[in-house]
């Protein structure tokens, strides 16, 4: 029998053996961590040690033609707030009343998720250097708080050109899911609208990057190298200043007289002035404008939400190539020369205007703009006078023809499609046609039958005809230029750090439509008479230049007229094409071309001055 002893000894052996078991385990696995993987754990170590910031790239510059600053950079005054502060209650409320911010938008930006886990969440730019000084003096009461010296956009020309020019933002998820920003991260600063958008990818320069070591708790120890980032490239644009300058005073005066007319619902319009031979936009402006540097360090709700408000007139659209209109008048040059190049009407050809038109039979009666008639008149004349009239019968002998001449030259002219031009937001207009209506009245079988009345609306540039400004700018260009149509364009050239180009503009017709020289300086003398004695010579009366052009008076329902005036200068050369638009303004002859003789003014370096227009219908 075995005693008690030799029992434990059994037992002591077994549990010997557990723990040689054991630790011979723990060396096995301990040889592996340090042999095998010694290395890859040594990086894991060090990644939890090491971490790496990036840091913004300047953005370049935008300047005018001319080299003068529209958008440059400004170091600013940011406070920011470390994102393992995010639950400190008591510190962000005494923050935000000390900056002035609500504490709802200062806690969301903290608790951010959108930035690198331990990069400073930025919560408010162009800070006081009494906040500064304040937040130094109590550094100890916030806690993960510092003011950091950071690139913002500045406006040199204050709101000058914002349209054109753009603004910039916080890059949103939507963006960040576009090829275009594979490279990008959330949380980076680019361009949302106009320029700043379109050249995003020589704007936005590379970034930098700062290695830093932290502590178990994350918090930074010091740094441990840093790369400084590159600033973006310069973007030269088109645009000149002064006559930009002049273009948006110009829409100001417009309004003023449209008021002063009594057509008080007029608050908005555009204008863009173009070269004849290059393309090039001199000037757009759209109002009512905004400045951008409301969105510097990330625009509020509130003024968010007041930019968009009904009734805002919406501000933030560029109308010269956003906003689609009737043409109105304006587009009777069009109707001509289809009617020439198809043989429908000839310059000298004649015509008999009672006021009342009823060819279409007296259950569709039209009425021309004078309503008393202009009584026999030939084309030539009925494009000075803008008779509608001439023009009606110009469309319904297109449209019994039934072959929509008159539809494929206003496409050969670039109405229905894109310019092209580099600009975001471009709308392409319409040239409505049988096929368009059909499908657009699919669910209404009593509305899609193709009538003579479509046609003939589309001869005087109504019905369901839409054009942009620059559409129309671009056109009456193509007529100056013997039939050809430059593409337009913003962009000049792109510099490098030294100011050398590095990228320059190449010109590109856009289009060449099927109109003979002879036919276009039939149109040609036809419109420099129009400010010579038709409906918009008071306007010109003076000028020290020839000017070719043509007025017109848009209908558009449950609104009163929208205001239009198109031109080419000066017309023995021609070199400048310019369009203007009021909305609700009135007529295009009193409101719209005193507008466009300011443009024309500046840019033939002309004595700029406003004039008061007697006010003519069309």
């Amino acid at each position: 029998m075995s005693t008690f002893r030799e029992q434990l000894k059994g037992r002591y052996a077994a549990l010997a053996l557990v723990v040689l078991t054991c630790l011979g385990v723990l060396l096995v696995r301990l040889w592996s961590m340090q042999v095998l993987s010694g290395t890859e754990y040594a990086a894991m170590a060090n990644d939890n040690r090491v971490r790496e910031i990036t840091i913004d790239a300047p953005r370049g510059r935008i300047l005018d033609r001319d080299g003068n600053p529209l958008v440059t950079n400004r170091a600013s005054l940011a406070v920011s707030v470390s994102p393992s502060a995010k639950d400190d209650e008591e510190m962000l409320y005494r923050l935000s009343a000390l900056l002035d911010k609500p504490l709802e938008e200062v806690k969301l930006r903290v608790a951010s998720t959108r930035e690198e886990a331990l990069r400073p969440r930025i919560v408010a730019v162009d800070v006081s250097r009494d906040v500064v000084s304040y937040l130094a003096e109590h550094e100890s009461e916030y806690p993960g708080v510092e003011v950091q010296v950071v690139a913002v956009r500045q406006y040199p020309e204050g709101n000058l050109a914002a349209h054109v020019l753009g603004y910039t933002g916080e890059i949103s998820e939507e963006q960040i899911a576009l090829p275009d920003f594979e490279s990008y991260a959330l949380g980076d600063i680019v361009g949302k609208t106009g320029a700043e958008r379109q050249f995003e990818s020589v704007l936005q320069g590379d970034k930098g990057y700062r290695r830093i070591e932290v502590d178990a708790r994350g918090r930074e120890r010091h740094v441990i190298e840093e790369g400084e980032p590159i600033p973006g490239r310069d973007v030269v644009l088109t645009i000149d200043s002064e006559t930009q300058k002049v273009a948006e005073q110009a829409l100001v005066h417009a309004l003023e007289d449209a008021h002063a007319d009594k057509f008080t619902h007029a608050k908005a319009g555009a204008a863009v002035a173009i070269d004849i031979e290059t393309g090039e936009i001199l000037a757009m402006a759209s109002m009512p404008t905004y400045d951008p540097a409301l969105f510097i360090g990330g625009i509020s709700e509130k003024n968010w939400k007041r930019l968009n408000a009904k009734g805002s007139e919406y501000p933030l659209t560029n109308r010269a190539v956003m906003a689609q209109y009737p043409p109105a008048s304006t587009f009777k040059a069009f109707t001509g020369l289809a009617g020439l190049t198809h043989d429908v009407n000839g310059e000298w050809s004649q015509y008999y205007c009672p006021g009342k038109w009823i060819e279409m039979g007296e259950q569709w009666p039209k009425w021309c703009w004078q309503r008393t008639g202009h009584g026999t008149i030939n084309f030539h004349d009925g494009v000075v006078e803008s008779c509608d009239t001439v023009f009606y019968e110009i469309g319904y002998e297109f449209y019994k023809q039934g072959d929509e001449e008159l539809q494929k030259l206003a496409r050969e002219f670039g109405f229905g499609s894109l310019t092209g031009v580099d600009l975001p937001g471009e709308v392409e207009g319409r040239v409505p046609d049988a096929a368009w209506k059909a499908e657009f009245n699919a669910d209404y079988p009593e509305y899609k039958q193709w009538l003579p009345g479509d046609t003939v609306n589309i001869a005087i540039g109504q019905g369901d005809m839409l054009v942009t400004p620059l559409q129309l700018a671009v056109a009456y260009a193509g007529i100056a230029n013997d039939g050809t149509l430059m593409r337009p364009h913003v962009m000049q050239e792109v510099r490098d750090e030294t100011g050398q180009a590095v990228l320059s503009y190449e010109l590109e017709t856009l289009a060449t439509p099927g109109v003979s020289k002879s036919d276009l300086a039939v149109m040609q003398r036809a419109l420099k008479d129009v400010t010579q004695s038709g409906t918009a010579a008071d306007a010109f009366s003076g000028f020290g230049a020839s000017v070719a052009g043509k007025t017109g008076t848009a209908q558009v329902a449950g609104k009163d007229d929208y205001a239009w005036f198109v031109a080419t200068a000066p017309t023995d050369k021609p070199k400048y094409a310019v369009a203007v638009v009021i909305e609700e303004g009135g007529h295009g002859g009193s409101i719209a071309a005193p507008a466009a003789r300011e443009i024309l003014s500046s840019l033939l370096g002309l004595p700029i001055e406003h004039v008061r227009a007697q006010d003519v219908s069309r």
